[in-house]
């Protein structure tokens, strides 16, 4: 199997044009590997020519992004290459276009009605010129989704983030193996700013601290929902925009979407950690999914973006056996979490190679190949084979042999 390149030049992402007025933060959180690096960029402000009306400071200038999303943005070009890696800069917190309970676009209108008729800010809006373009998008002080508000990022979700950021290696992508896109900075809005945008909202005002998150991701490409491009609709897309133009090529961006998606899988046992009272604790994803939170590299690899959603769990019991019990259910059922998606996206995959390259083989003894080469290093993962079936050996970061467990991931 051939080794993957780095492309001969860096890809410029695709994705619709959004202008964000540049605004000095007030603070910033730094993500410990990055510390020693001047990143000014990441220190600032991204917002919509809507939140002018709310502020009586004006704004630096202006950067032209991509939307992503619903309230991200992404740059066209890298700003940072890590191991081979380009990354793009994406801040998210920039807005919604949509109103939280319709399908209705945002409207001056419909935001002022919702402040005080003597608010001054209500009076600017109605006073303000819509800028003439398709999808206009707003902060909002609605409490949404626990700690966050809707359109923007609250500081107890991006913590989290960050939390889950810093547990990556030296490399800061990687979680023994689950890779992830990193969270740079959080950078606080101004408290006179966030004191008026949270005054627009509907039931549930968002009373913490409003922030953006200043990211690396390695492209805005998912694997089925939200985004313009994903693998489950538009593979043969991908392969021309990531530049998958032979045989080869495609059996490295297999073999590295196998890598990194096994490690999906397995994610608890690649950050466990042993507590004095007998428990384990580790990542585990809440209200984040395999389809919509994760995004591809160019080479296949899947990095996790929204990092707000790795939060650490305690698995316990009453006796060894009540907990390792416990332990072989949370492991199955975080397999189970993501493992449909993932085949789903590896068939799409491979379905596209066979009809461009050739190539074809049995879809069981493909799938075991790539399996054996993926996690040939794998710190975690192993495999064995039975004349009946192929498992997973899981093991852990700790090296507790005992806390091995299997999992079939082939039937013969």
């Amino acid at each position: 199997m051939a080794t993957s390149t780095r492309q001969a030049a860096p890809i410029a992402l695709r994705g619709v044009p959004i202008q964000l007025d540049v605004y000095e933060g007030a603070g910033t959180v730094t993500n410990r590997y990055f510390q020693s690096f001047k990143m000014p960029e990441f220190e600032k402000l991204y917002l919509p020519e809507s939140v002018r009306p709310f502020t009586g400071v004006d704004p630096l200038g202006t950067r032209q992004l991509l939307i992503d999303d619903n309230r991200s943005a992404v740059s066209r070009e890298p700003c940072l290459t890590i191991d081979g890696t380009d990354f793009y800069f994406s801040v998210k917190g920039i807005g919604s276009t949509t109103s939280p309970f319709s399908r209705q676009l945002f409207r001056k209108d419909e935001v002022s009605n919702l402040l005080r008729k003597e608010s001054g800010v209500r009076a600017r809006i109605m006073d303000s010129k819509e800028k003439e373009m398709r999808f206009p998008r707003y902060l909002t002080g609605e409490l949404w989704s626990r700690g966050c508000p809707y359109g923007s990022q609250g500081l107890e979700f991006a913590s989290i983030a960050m939390k889950a950021a810093e547990r990556s290696d030296a490399s800061t992508t990687s979680i023994h193996g689950f890779r992830i896109a990193p969270l740079v900075k959080i950078v606080k809005l101004p408290a006179a700013l966030q004191r008026e945008v949270t005054q627009v909202y509907w039931y549930r005002r968002f009373k913490q601290e409003m922030v953006q998150e200043a990211r690396l991701v390695p492209s805005n490409v998912r694997i089925y929902f939200h985004s313009d491009w994903t693998i489950g609709d538009d593979t043969g897309e991908l392969f021309d925009f990531f530049r998958v133009d032979s045989n080869d090529r495609a059996m490295d961006f297999l073999r590295n979407f196998v890598k990194s998606g096994i490690a999906v899988l397995t994610l608890f046992v690649r950050s466990m950690g042993a507590n004095d009272n007998g428990t384990y604790s580790g990542l585990d994803f809440y209200d984040v999914w395999l389809d919509k939170d994760a995004v591809l590299s160019p080479d296949g690899t899947i990095f996790w973006a929204d990092l707000e959603g790795l939060q650490q769990i305690t698995v316990g019991g009453r006796d060894r056996a009540e907990v390792e019990f416990n332990l072989e259910e949370n492991m199955e059922h975080q397999i189970y979490r993501s493992l449909y998606e993932f085949m789903y996206a590896y068939e799409q995959i491979e379905r596209e190679r066979i009809k461009r390259f050739g190539h074809a083989t049995d879809r069981k003894t493909q799938f075991e190949y790539l399996l054996r080469d993926a996690l040939r290093d794998d710190p975690v993962v192993g495999l064995h084979r039975s004349p009946e079936s192929l498992e997973l050996v899981i093991g852990n970061v700790l090296g507790e042999e005992r806390l091995t467990r299997r999992f079939t991931i082939l039937d013969w």
